[in-house]
């Protein structure tokens, strides 16, 4: 029976993707699925497949680790999608522990980018060895040589051993699903991709006769089966029912039961099976209080498996329940408990967020990795029916042994036009920002490599499309703590604030234009204390937008002004977020986001200022 298990062992490869966000990793794993035989030739297939929440669909990006499998010559190929933005870096960190590979995806034109070298580095401490696929060959500014140089030059960076050094090197098309080994080959499919894999990974590394035991990396929930567990078994088999333990880091036992359902992975579907076995990715059900980081494991399990320390949170925010006068119109879910507990349940599945309470428990900070990250979980929470205020965003402080303040520190990646070059040298600057390198990225194009002071990128982003016509792209990783780089300059600008509570008026937003751009509409509800518009001047203004024209019986022609309104200025969530001062507050809604001072009434703003 052992060397049966261990000739079906021997059958598996475990795989990562690792790339710089938006290089193709999603679209590769589709093409990938679909070339090994994974669907029928007739069958209805959505576009990235792998992207299957809401927010995933519609901002195109990866936010959760999911992983998959493909049978390829009798060998059953588990592969791990994983983000490309920092914000989701935690995720990355734990999945790569289920990997004895990766491929390594990089642009053709953009070469290795900030995220490219977190996660690379992340990939080699582990000891893993990458497959590098040069993606996007196609592009008519792609530069495939050099990229390859740049590819080597960090890896050399990273401190990469000469086993890890002597990676094989694919040129691909993940878009139209080919890869080739040399840029002259015949274009065909991406069976050079797959064969490779096989060759180049090893089978996983894992102990067949030790009893069962499986550390818990991804946290799933299933409408029909509840919680799910997802992980690599680490050692020895199991089947359906068996009785299990789970350990927590601090070899404390969270609970027993048993596994009520076995799942493994197969295209984007959970497969139910009776036996798992060591090398396999599966996915548990029937615990309830197992969490990520615990191991899953036979009750003569005593000590659990080593997990991978997870970066810290850089930045948090405060949570509290929606105050405001139009509180509880839209969302089902606005008392303190709801929120409580739905910030306690993503910072459980969630170990990059940070979950802290006050005594009272009616403020919540949480801490996160960035603001995409921290906005995700609200416009998330906000799908869900709640309503909360939301503080500006706060970078966490730590001290050193001195006693100094020290904050965190980002390495800012700007490719803009050379014409927009020294504009945005100039509000990196404001920002407190070390300018590292500078170098010329062809096609009249700069490369700029900045150390910046996290908060001196907080709602940098929207500023940064303006300067550069929506033309320039900025990434950033966090790097180091490092000591407090001192005061500069946030937003320059007041704020316009309702006097009333009422439906705003176009006669009034139309006189009030002059006072600077406006947020709402015309008909928009309004409250004492609401942010409606941006001051043109540093001082906040207190104006009524519900005064309508004074109507008379007299008429008189020619005297009729035409009410011409600007188009109000619309803003995302995260940028709302950014944009709010530590005396204001997002309300948000599921159906309305809404910018508010944090004391309503006048007197008391002068009160607390």
């Amino acid at each position: 029976m052992a060397t049966l298990h261990k000739k079906m062992t021997e059958k598996i490869r475990n795989i990562a993707i690792i790339a710089h966000v938006d290089h193709g990793k999603t679209t590769l794993i589709d093409n990938i699925m679909k070339q090994s035989g994974s669907f029928r030739e007739n069958q209805s297939i959505d576009e990235r497949l792998m992207d299957s929440g809401d927010l995933e669909k519609e901002r195109g990006i990866t936010i959760l680790a999911k992983p998959t499998s493909v049978m390829w010559k009798d060998t059953r190929i588990n592969i791990i999608d994983t983000p490309g933005h920092a914000d989701f870096g935690g995720e990355v960190e734990r999945v790569l522990g289920m990997a004895d590979g990766v491929i390594l995806l990089t642009d053709a034109a953009e070469g290795p980018m900030p995220q490219t070298k977190f996660v690379l580095g992340k990939a080699l401490k582990q000891g893993l060895k990458p497959i590098v696929v040069i993606n996007k060959i196609d592009r008519s500014d792609g530069r495939p040589e050099e990229v390859v140089n740049e590819v080597f030059d960090l890896f050399v960076a990273l401190d990469a051993n000469d086993e890890q050094l002597d990676f094989p090197i694919l040129y691909a098309s993940g878009r139209d699903g080919w890869c080739t080994k040399e840029l002259e080959d015949p274009r065909e499919n991406l069976h050079p991709l797959l064969n490779l894999v096989l060759d180049y990974v090893s089978p996983p590394n894992v102990d067949l006769e030790k009893p069962f035991a499986m550390l818990a990396t991804l946290l799933d929930s299933d409408p029909f089966l509840g919680r799910c567990l997802v992980g690599r078994v680490e050692q020895g088999s199991a089947s359906v029912n068996s009785n299990v333990h789970a350990l927590n880091l601090d070899k404390k036992i969270i609970e027993k039961g048993r596994m009520t359902k076995l799942f493994r992975f197969e295209s984007n579907n959970k497969i139910p099976v009776e036996h798992v076995q060591a090398g396999d990715i599966i996915c548990i059900a029937g615990l309830k209080d197992a969490s990520v980081s615990d191991t899953i494991c036979d009750p003569n399990v005593i000590s659990p498996l080593a997990s991978t320390p997870i970066d810290p949170p850089t930045m948090s925010i405060t949570i509290t329940v929606n105050t405001s006068p139009l509180a509880g119109l839209d969302g089902t879910k606005v008392t303190s408990t709801m929120i409580r507990q739905r910030l306690m349940d993503e910072a459980e599945s969630n170990v990059a967020i940070t979950f802290m309470e006050n005594a009272n428990k009616d403020s919540f900070e949480i801490g996160g990795r960035g603001e995409l990250q921290l906005g995700v979980l609200i416009e998330t929470m906000r799908r869900e029916g709640f309503e909360m205020s939301v503080s500006r965003p706060r970078v966490i402080y730590k001290e050193d042994d001195q006693g100094n303040k020290l904050e965190p520190m980002e390495d800012v990646t700007i490719d803009v036009d050379e014409e927009f070059s020294s504009t945005v040298i100039d509000s990196m600057n404001k920002r407190k920002a070390e300018m590292i390198d500078m170098k010329n990225a062809g096609s009249d194009k700069t490369r700029i490599l900045f150390r910046v002071p996290s908060r001196g990128l907080i709602g940098y982003q929207s500023t940064f499309l303006t300067q550069t016509k929506g033309t320039g792209v900025l990434n950033r990783i966090f790097h180091s703590y490092d000591l407090h780089k001192g005061q500069f300059a946030g937003r320059r600008t007041g704020v316009l604030i309702a006097t009333d509570n009422g439906t705003a008026v176009a006669f009034a937003l139309w006189k009030l234009q002059d006072r600077g751009p406006m947020f709402i509409d015309p008909q928009t509800k309004v409250y004492q204390g609401m942010i409606v518009g941006e001051h043109t001047r540093e001082n906040d203004l207190d104006v009524n937008v519900l005064k309508g024209k004074q109507l008379t019986n007299v008429r008189a022609s020619g005297t009729d002004e035409a009410v011409t309104l600007m188009p109000p200025r619309k803003m995302s969530l995260e940028q709302m977020i950014a944009y709010i001062k530590e005396d204001e507050l997002l309300e948000v809604t599921p159906k309305n986001l809404r910018l508010r001072k944090r004391f309503l009434i006048p007197h008391e703003r002068k009160k607390a200022s």
